[in-house]
């Protein structure tokens, strides 16, 4: 897909996009990762490129005159609240953040009135809710169902779709984004081509703690599905859910590929083809976490906070080095950002300053996928006919800079 540059080039993809059994997609929702198809999740990557392409050749892809993106963040974000300002902006939405702080919602607005008063004009809603375990997708399907339901009664004349920007299971748009990223990395043509690859999710040590699980299950949820040899290593009682572990061992062996957990960073990457070191907290302790914070505890999530941090310094070798680096097969370094990089942003960290410096623009280039990745989520669900509409763009071919 790296290589789309020439009109003939992106109308032949275009006529593959076409052909991909997609229609269960239009006025849809990207909320897992796995709830999607194959054919679906081909067509967001060809879309995320064809977009790319045509944009590249100083096009404009703006397919809307006029309309809003809403965005909830409800944790911090840099590269994906960008993203998604970026992507709206492109397709020629405006987007507006919804800082709950000052709506009604604190004076017992209900999240089925929220998500009717934000939509009245607008053509997606990107959320992200990470803090909670069993909370944040749980968020994303009531508020889709409220908008869905505003739509059928005829109360919103357009049903926005739904793009989760993260939540307590998943993060499609990153772990997508990381799948188009080993697309144009290995130079292949389609994401089965890299079946038997070694891909290694490890748990990494960090200085902080709480960071959600969703990233890692997002990658192990999604790269299963595509005969590649996942490995997830972490310290014994690190786990993620167990559900979302016992899915990618199941969609392993449906598509021919492995999926093996170890409780050894060396043993991890041995002849891996891309690591992915990064930390998170163990799922027991996000547990915790979650019933504190909603309890108010402030004392106990200090104490919580506390023994955490003694754990995780047990583990301060879990670190990508150097020497690490070299027992694998010349590996693709990742990560969503920001990394711990030790001596840089912390004393100690998932990596070794020097390895990170060698990888830097590789996840520079891996994050700049997300723009893309969330306009082909939002594009797909808009438009019935997502390869004709491409196609018009490129022949219309509106200059992006006047």
């Amino acid at each position: 897909m790296a290589d789309v540059k020439t009109p003939d080039q992106i109308n032949l993809l275009c006529d593959y996009l076409d052909k991909k059994n997609i229609s269960g997609m239009y006025q849809s929702d990207l909320l897992l990762t796995w709830d999607k198809s194959r054919d679906e999740i081909d067509a967001v990557l060809l879309a995320a490129g064809l977009l790319k392409a045509i944009r590249d050749r100083g096009i404009s892809v703006r397919v809307f005159d006029s309309g809003i993106a809403v965005s909830i963040f409800r944790d911090k974000s840099t590269r994906t609240r960008f993203s998604f300002l970026s992507a709206a902006n492109m397709l020629g939405l405006a987007v507006q953040d919804l800082d709950e702080t000052k709506s009604q919602i604190a004076h017992g607005e209900t999240v089925r009135e929220t998500a009717n008063m934000i939509s009245f004009l607008a053509e997606a809603i990107g959320i992200r809710d990470d803090m909670y375990l069993g909370a944040g997708h749980t968020y994303m399907e009531e508020v889709s169902g409220a908008v869905e339901e505003g739509y059928k009664d005829g109360i919103l004349p357009q049903l926005p779709t739904l793009v989760n920007l993260q939540c307590d299971i998943d993060h499609p748009t990153q772990s997508l984004s990381d799948l188009l990223h080993l697309v144009n990395h290995f130079k292949v043509n389609k994401p089965e081509d890299l079946k038997g690859k070694k891909i290694v999710m490890s748990w990494a040590y960090s200085p902080s703690y709480g960071k959600p699980l969703s990233v890692p299950q997002g990658i192990i949820g999604l790269m299963t599905r595509f005969g590649m040899d996942v490995t997830l290593a972490y310290p014994e009682d690190y786990h993620l859910i167990p559900e979302v572990e016992k899915l990618a061992s199941d969609q392993a062996k449906e598509n021919g590929g492995n999926f093996t957990i170890t409780n050894s960073m060396q043993e991890a990457f041995k002849e891996a083809d891309i690591v992915y070191p990064k930390s998170w907290a163990p799922y027991s302790v996000m547990q915790e976490r979650t019933e504190l914070l909603r309890a108010g505890d402030m004392s106990g999530l200090d104490a919580l906070e506390k023994r955490c941090l003694d754990n995780n310094k047990k583990y301060m070798d879990w670190e990508c080095t150097d020497s690490l680096m070299k027992t694998t097969n010349d590996a693709l370094y990742m990560h969503c950002l920001p990394a711990d990089i030790s001596g840089v942003s912390c004393e100690r960290g998932e990596v070794q300053a020097d390895v990170f410096e060698c990888f830097r623009k590789d996840t520079y280039r891996q994050a700049g996928y997300k723009p893309y990745i969330i306009a082909a989520s939002i594009f797909l669900a808009k438009f019935p006919g997502p390869a004709e509409k491409l196609k018009l763009l490129l022949k219309k071919a509106v200059p992006r800079v006047f």
